[in-house]
């Protein structure tokens, strides 16, 4: 895959759905009325699920013994309506949004880790409303979503390479292998972040050809990917020459424990990245252009390396990486549709076609699996599958290419 990013092509977002706790519906409210949040270390406990479109504002407070955050998602459990965070225990903060009528989902995440707990049901109804605000406080207001979806991508990449790990050095291969396409996911949403950063991502996530051609020691996700799925003794590399299986050596208890304490620990860096000022101040410097490129970066990645089957080529699960990058590029493109429909006609008919291009590329993946059932092996694809991706993807991708100079005008 292509390595060489500046911060104007960064980009991510997206969630997993999650399963957790739900919540107990009261009474209705008015948009004016403030709704009471309770986070608890195992609970989220909203005082309604129902209200009326407008400005809506949640006073949460924090009864747990861990700093927390509370979340209003969109329909589809993936776009971060608004956010809240660093509630100390005993604290309180509030939140207010511009709701829109529609289906919602509330949630708190004590310890600022992980998926987070009491997910729950929300409604709004009424009419559409105008949100308030001059042009630039509203892509700040997109700006600090994007940094959300990002941090959040993190917060739950963490635990979750915490767990991958440990089934690899105590030796349980096979969860480690049925972890690894969904733990990657969240990296894949929010990779040209840690590719921002230096030597980061290639200590995560390069390839073994990419650390031998840089002069670097290989390490992260795919020297972990090499051990757990052993090629035959007289398996190709990608270049279809020299065997893949040449001159190694499956590594040892110690290594995997090195291994695995490496990629946490890098894992741990990135995370401490996105929670600090200087990850605001880089999205800040960029605006809405960071995050619209962010979505045509995250496209590239598809095109560059998961369609020629490339990235894992030991697992076969790129299709796995394939639909978390296009989930990341969707969820940033969603954050600035809004500046492309109020561009004019032109914006319109774009944001259309990139809608379209969308729908189109994840109706095509869900004909291979999914991130929650799991995808086919790559290695199981037709060329003629192979060819219709291709397409889909250029076509998605000329549309997309135009986005952040629509959005700029």
């Amino acid at each position: 895959m292509t390595r060489t990013r500046t911060w104007g092509a960064v980009a991510a977002l997206g969630a997993t759905a999650l399963v957790l706790a739900g919540c107990v519906a009261k009474t209705d409210v008015a948009a004016s009325d403030a709704l009471t949040v309770t986070s608890t270390d195992t609970s989220c406990e909203v005082s309604t699920t129902k209200a009326t479109s407008g400005n809506l504002t949640f006073s949460v407070s924090n009864a747990s013994a861990q700093v927390t955050e509370f979340y209003l998602l969109a329909s589809d459990g993936l776009r971060i309506v608004g956010e809240v965070e660093n509630i100390a225990p005993g604290a309180s903060r509030t939140l207010t949004v511009v709701a829109q009528p529609g289906d919602y989902f509330t949630l708190c995440k004590p310890g600022m880790v992980g998926e987070g707990i009491g997910r729950a049901s929300f409604s709004v109804t009424g009419a559409a409303v105008q949100a308030a605000g001059d042009g630039a406080e509203q892509k700040q207001k997109a700006v600090n979503l994007y940094a959300a979806f990002v941090k959040d991508q993190v917060e739950q990449l963490v635990p979750a390479v915490a767990t991958f790990v440990a089934a690899y050095t105590s030796g349980d291969d096979e969860k480690a292998r049925s972890l690894f396409p969904s733990t990657r996911a969240f990296y894949e949403r929010i990779e040209p972040v840690a590719e921002s950063l230096g030597d980061l991502d290639p200590r995560i996530d390069y390839r073994e050809m990419d650390a031998v051609a840089a002069g670097l020691t290989w390490t992260g996700f795919h020297r972990i990917e090499k051990d757990l799925w052993v090629p035959a003794a007289d398996a190709l590399n990608s270049d279809g020459a020299t065997s893949a299986w040449k001159d190694w050596a499956p590594s040892t208890p110690a290594e995997r424990t090195a291994h695995g304490d490496k990629l946490v620990a890098d894992v741990a860096e990135l995370n401490d990245y996105v929670h600090s000022g200087a990850f605001q101040k880089a999205l800040d410097d960029q605006g809405v252009a960071g995050i619209s490129n962010g979505a045509i970066a995250l496209l590239d990645e598809v095109a560059t390396g998961k369609i020629s089957g490339e990235e894992d080529w030991w697992s076969g699960t790129d299709l796995s990486d394939f639909a978390a990058n296009v989930d990341g590029s969707k969820m940033a493109f969603s954050l600035v549709r809004d500046f492309a429909l109020s561009s004019g006609s032109t914006g319109t008919e774009l944001a259309g076609r990139i809608d379209t291009g969308y729908a189109d590329l994840e109706a095509a993946l869900a004909a291979h699996g999914s991130l929650t059932s799991g995808f086919v092996n790559y290695r199981q694809l037709t060329d003629a599958d192979k060819r219709q991706l291709t397409d889909l993807i250029n076509a998605l991708a000329e549309p997309l290419s135009k986005l952040t100079s629509t959005i700029l005008k």
